[in-house]
């Protein structure tokens, strides 16, 4: 019998040995490379912290005992220790379990993440919600060193270490690579550190010393220099001290009984610790050790061999399309700068890493930094590009109204991953887009209908002498012809691609071919439908939407949520012109977050296919 079979909750954890433990881990490490072999996910980050995660659950007692998995790529471990072993087979599935935390899905996921940088806050806040009621609960935050290039961490850390609340950060560094005496020294000065009795001899001493007349502050100073400069020698901490953090490690983060005894030290301090735990990403399965930012956030794989199941092939991908583009404009261009938030490889802007490396920046996981950093850039006469994906963009939304809008730069903003992305469900679908952008003036927003378009729109924004953002889908393009001369697009006015008498349906960005399928169908059945390529949310083709409203019947189609979106758009025109007697349609998300699934799944249950959109039609005419 596996010993999996036997843990149905963290608590069953206490009765093994630590041979057990080790042979657990690699039962976990099994169970998530099966699962994900089949269904796709963040295999590297969660197979590096299956023995931190099996430590964790074995110290502390959760739920009393709060964990926050910062983004949560690093979480299934956690899932199939605490009571979801059996649904995990439905991981990133419609109507399966989360590729994430989620509060809504078990009481041992006690927020909701996807994003990263936002454990510390979070931590930090239920710390101080414990001490508020009096509780004696232990609040730890689990952070990757990827996260801790977001601003938030350190913001967190900083009010964290003034507080000195009993918090617990552990930083999981599956990136630093550090050699055997370091590492051996270091894990002796923190199993020293981490001992009660000093931990306590150290605090008793500093308050002896401080309460000495005269000369007590001084000489708690340079006790406090002394210890710093000897840690020093050996480890990173220098920092998170400053922050006012106990700082312990670098440690093994693949040794449980290291673990387990760091942990049981900590677990009986009473202020702000930060514990340095140094993994290997992809732990236990070459592939993933050999490649782990493949294997970061993978599709579905071979399990014996690694070789990721590409599936249909087909198409380029916009993604690439757009680094493609990049690269042509950049060479005709030379104040074309590019900018990602530690997404070059996501974002397609690799290559134009590597032929323009002095025209590259990629600023971490800082994307309002990325935004006011390419405004700075434009202010002082160059082009920046700003790569990033719909959902992070969403972090940054204030720079790119204080920054960019209101100085009116030239900053492009190249808008990856809008409308549903699949399987990483709402934490990562980019349907708010241009709901959050239209309210803003100046700005340009495009949405391509095909890859071919998408390029000429990055022409057009460039050459505009203000902002503009083009937004984009994930995934294959349709594998129309790709033009080799790029043409600025006249701006603010779509393309009626067919014409019809009994409605017309105004359709941007994904959905114009689905529009298209849908009057086709139609027309079989004697309905005949215009359909128009919107091509700009702002500013909106106003003749062309007062020449479809003419026809009595408008029907609008977007990948974005309907409250404020395109549609929305159109019907203040129709306001403004006074067309208040047409009827419209509109069609997109509804005011709900929507859940996980693949791309087609969810464009079908929500009517943003071709059988929807014709359905709509049929609706609003009375047939």
């Amino acid at each position: 019998m596996a010993l999996l079979d036997r843990i149905t909750e963290p608590k069953h954890l206490r009765g093994l040995s630590l041979r057990e433990l080790e042979q657990l881990a690699g039962e976990l490490r099994d169970k998530i490379i099966d699962t994900c072999a089949k269904n796709g996910g963040h295999v590297a980050p969660s197979l590096g912290v299956v023995e931190l995660t099996i430590a964790l659950h074995r110290v502390f007692d959760s739920p009393y005992d709060k964990i926050v998995w910062d983004v949560g790529h690093q979480a299934y471990a956690h899932k199939i220790l605490t009571g979801r072993k059996e649904a995990f087979s439905t991981l990133r599935t419609l109507g399966g379990i989360s590729g994430f935390p989620k509060r809504a899905e078990s009481s041992h996921d006690v927020f909701d993440v996807g994003h990263s940088s936002t454990s510390i806050s979070a931590s930090l806040g239920m710390a101080v919600a414990r001490d508020l009621k009096g509780a004696r609960n232990k609040v730890l935050a689990v952070i990757g060193d990827g996260s801790m290039t977001g601003g938030i961490a350190y913001e967190a850390l900083n009010h964290a270490g003034d507080l000195n609340k009993d918090l617990v950060v552990i930083l999981n560094d599956n990136e630093m690579s550090i050699s055997e005496n370091v590492g051996a020294m270091s894990e002796l000065l923190s199993r020293t550190v981490t001992n009660e009795f000093v931990h306590r001899i150290r605090k008793d001493v500093g308050a002896f010393l401080k309460a000495l007349p005269m000369v007590g502050t001084s000489a708690l100073q340079i006790a406090k220099k002394a210890e710093e400069s000897l840690k020093g020698l050996f480890t990173p901490g220098m920092l998170f001290q400053a922050f006012g953090f106990e700082y312990i490690g670098p440690i093994d983060g693949h040794n449980i009984p290291l673990l387990l005894e760091t942990l049981e030290n900590v677990r009986k301090f009473d202020d702000a610790v930060l514990i340095h735990v140094v993994t290997k990403k992809g732990k236990g399965y070459p592939p993933a050790e050999k490649n782990p930012s493949l294997f970061h956030g993978v599709g579905p794989f071979e399990r014996e061999t690694g070789k990721v199941l590409k599936g249909k092939g087909g198409p380029a991908s916009y993604t690439g399309i757009f680094g493609e583009t990049m690269k042509k404009i950049a060479r005709e261009n030379e104040k074309v700068v590019a900018i990602t938030a530690a997404m070059p490889d996501g974002t397609g802007l690799s290559p134009f890493a590597k032929e323009f490396p002095e025209r590259f920046f990629d600023v971490g996981i800082a994307e309002q930094h990325a935004i006011t950093f390419a405004a700075g850039l434009a202010a002082q006469g160059f082009r920046p590009v700003v790569a990033l994906y719909s959902s992070f963009l969403q972090r940054a939304y204030d720079q790119v109204f204080h920054d960019v809008c209101l100085q009116n730069l030239p900053v492009l903003l190249a808008i990856d991953r809008a409308g549903v992305v699949g399987n990483d469900g709402p934490t990562h679908h980019g349907v708010f887009d241009l709901s959050y952008l239209r309210v803003l003036p100046g700005l340009t927003i495009m949405a391509p209908k095909d890859e071919n378009e998408l390029q000429h729109m990055l022409q057009t924004g460039l050459e505009l002498d203000g902002p503009s953002a083009v937004r984009y889908p994930r995934g294959s393009g349709l594998g129309v012809p790709i033009e080799q001369i790029l043409q600025p697009l006249p701006v603010g006015k779509g393309e009626l691609l067919r014409d019809g008498k009994d409605a017309a349906i105004m359709a941007v960005g994904t959905m114009v071919y689905q529009a298209l399928r849908a009057a086709e169908t139609l027309a079989a059945e004697g309905i005949e439908v215009a359909v128009c390529n919107a091509r700009f949310i702002k500013p909106l083709d106003r003749e062309l939407v007062i020449k479809l409203a003419a026809k009595g019947r408008l029907i609008t189609v977007e990948e974005n949520v309907l409250q404020g979106g395109f549609g929305t758009g159109v019907l203040e025109v129709l306001e403004e012109e006074e067309l208040t007697e047409t009827a419209v349609t509109r069609l997109g998300y509804p005011d709900a977050f929507v859940e996980q699934g693949e791309q087609h799944e969810l464009l079908a249950r929500y009517g943003l296919n071709a059988e929807g959109i014709a359905a709509a039609v049929r609706k609003s005419l009375g047939r």
